[in-house]
């Protein structure tokens, strides 16, 4: 009588997996046999970067992936697999605030275009969610908090209690993005935007995920104390146009505007 099978739980690692594997994998897959046969992979990743994964990678041009999250990412918030949305207004001089206002006299046209692209959400029976500084969130006029129809995440790192309207109090945008990914909100949230201050832009542009820039360009100069990052146009690209974003350039109050649309695309590693 034949000896009664090993119990699995003796076969662990790239072992197991391959030889689940192998029954199914159509003869052009396996690697070659004999003495010419190179040596097994350690681990899953060499098989995807090895001969093999060339072989059995499909025909046509690579499809644009976001990037697969890292051992740890969940504490740096890569671990979701959103993008983010940053909507800013910038003057020619790249400013955006002035004493906790807006530079420039108010553009009613431009403020309603934010309204649209931060609450309309993609899937029904979801809400976006907008990420802000402390003194973005204390900007905003008492009437017109907290932005309606969106999560209000306030992130500071002085703050002891959420503040009154905002729905999250977060330390920064590591910990916001951990919170969106967690069982209490990740099927509620569709959209995550950035919307200020300097410091929170820049932390989101810096992340090595899929990312849009939404840039409302005041064709004018104005005096600021705030201003925007700088774009790496090495990485970040300027779209020719976007769905539900005008192309021409809008004009209110005798100012002159134009909306643009940047996209950062992260390749799988």
């Amino acid at each position: 009588m034949p000896a009664p099978p090993r119990p699995a739980h003796r076969v662990a690692g790239p072992a197991l997996a391959a030889a689940r594997r192998r029954p199914e994998e159509p003869a052009e897959h396996r690697l070659p046999r004999g003495p010419a046969a190179p040596p097994a992979p350690r681990h899953g990743r060499a098989l995807r970067r090895g001969t093999a994964s060339r072989r059995m990678r499909p025909l046509g041009p690579p499809q644009p992936a976001l990037a697969r999250p890292r051992r740890g990412a969940e504490r740096s918030g890569l671990a979701m697999a959103r993008s983010l949305n940053s909507i800013v207004a910038v003057s020619q001089n790249m400013g955006i605030g002035k004493d906790g206002r807006l530079p420039w006299p108010p553009l009613r046209n431009e403020y309603k275009y934010f309204q649209r692209m931060t609450s309309t959400a993609r899937v029904e029976g979801k809400q976006n969610a907008v990420i802000m500084g402390k003194k973005t969130w204390f900007s905003i006029p008492d009437k017109n908090r907290p932005l309606k129809d969106r999560i209000n995440i306030v992130l500071s790192r002085e703050l002891k209690e959420t503040p009154k309207g905002a729905h999250y109090l977060s330390k920064s945008l590591d910990d916001a993005l951990a919170l969106l990914d967690s069982p209490e909100l990740k099927s509620k949230v569709d959209m995550v935007w950035i919307v200020g201050g300097t410091s929170v832009y820049k932390a989101a542009m810096e992340k090595p995920i899929h990312h849009r820039l939404f840039v409302t360009r005041i064709l004018k100069e104005f005096e600021s104390d705030t201003f925007f990052p700088e774009i790496d146009h090495k990485d970040y690209k300027l779209l020719t146009e976007y769905p539900g974003v005008p192309a021409d350039i809008q004009e209110e109050n005798g100012i002159q505007y134009k909306f643009e649309v940047y996209e950062k695309t992260v390749m799988a590693q």
